[in-house]
């Protein structure tokens, strides 16, 4: 069940944020590979503006991807691709819908 999530916003550097949105996508697959995160999702807000919201079923799964790879390639290219680094915020997750396929 996802319980509990991080929302973390991002701001292009001027000029970057073609590279921005490609390493955001780049990074699905090592998402993929996260045991502990049950959703992924990299997302634009607007002209330059990003975000990753991701969620987990308890508080290992949310610290296990803090400290994962996704986590040391964004620690890696931040301040190249971003103008602030990035706003992490804990939340929890109160609701969602199942999968309608």
């Amino acid at each position: 069940m996802e319980a509990i999530g991080l929302l973390v916003t991002l701001e292009a550097r001027a000029g970057r944020e073609a590279d921005a949105e490609a390493f955001l996508k780049s990074a699905q697959p090592l998402a993929l590979d996260e045991k502990g995160t049950l959703k992924w999702y990299a997302i634009k807000l607007g002209p330059g503006k990003f975000g990753i919201f991701d969620t987990f079923a308890n508080e290992a799964g949310r610290n296990a991807h803090l400290s994962g790879d996704i986590a040391k390639a964004l620690g890696v290219r931040a301040s190249e691709l971003f103008a602030v680094p990035p706003q992490v915020q804990k939340v929890e997750v109160l609701a969602n819908t199942p999968f309608k396929g």
